[in-house]
C-alpha cells in the first residue's frame, strides 16, 4: 500500500474561512476533518487577520497536512472587498507556507470543473459531490464543502502543480 498524504484545502474569507482535510492514498479519497474559522466580526481588520492566522496555525498544528491548496481570489466588481479578501487570502498561503508545507493555488472555476464536471457548477452541486467523493465527510458549512473540494481538486492536479512549480524554479 502506498503512503497516505494528507491534504489542507483552504476556502479563504474575512468572515468565514473553510478548511478541509482530506487523505489521499494512491488514487483513494478519504474524509479526515472539516471546519469553519469565523473571525470576530467587530474587530478591525488587522485583529481579523490575526486570528485567521492563529486559528488556521491551530488546525495545521492539530492535523498535520502534508501539502496545502488555496482557492484563488474571485474578483468582483467590489475592488474593496477584493482586497481584503486578497488580504485573508495572503495570511491562508502565509501559514501553511510557514509550517513548511507546499502550497499550490487553483482558480475557482477549475475546482468547480474537478469536482462537480461543470466550471459553473452552484454550491448545492459542489456540497453534493463532495459527500459523494467523501461518503463520510458532514461539511459544517458552504466554505467547509467549499475547501473540501479545494483539497479534492489539488489530489486531481498535484502531479501536474508540482511540475508546474519546478518549472518555475527551473526558468
Amino acid at each position: 500500500m502506498s503512503e497516505t498524504i494528507r491534504i489542507i484545502g483552504v476556502d479563504p474569507g474575512l468572515r468565514h474561512t473553510g478548511w478541509g482535510i482530506i487523505g489521499l492514498q494512491g488514487t483513494r479519497l478519504s474524509f479526515v476533518a472539516d471546519g469553519t474559522i469565523r473571525p470576530d466580526a467587530g474587530a478591525s481588520l488587522a485583529e481579523r487577520l490575526c486570528q485567521l492566522h492563529d486559528h488556521l496555525r491551530e488546525v495545521i498544528g492539530a492535523w498535520q497536512p502534508d501539502e496545502a491548496a488555496v482557492e484563488e481570489t474571485f474578483v468582483n466588481k467590489d475592488a474593496r472587498a477584493t482586497l481584503k479578501l486578497g488580504q485573508a487570502r495572503g495570511v491562508c498561503l502565509l501559514v501553511p507556507a510557514q509550517a513548511g508545507l507546499s502550497v499550490a493555488e487553483y482558480a475557482p472555476n477549475l475546482v468547480k470543473k474537478t469536482v462537480v464536471g461543470s466550471g459553473h457548477a452552484e454550491k448545492q452541486q459542489i456540497q453534493a459531490m463532495v459527500k459523494i467523493l467523501l461518503p463520510k465527510a458532514t461539511p459544517n458549512s458552504a466554505d467547509s464543502a467549499d475547501a473540501l473540494a479545494i483539497a479534492i481538486c489539488h489530489a486531481q492536479h498535484r502531479g501536474s502543480a508540482s511540475l508546474a512549480a519546478a518549472l518555475r524554479v527551473a526558468g
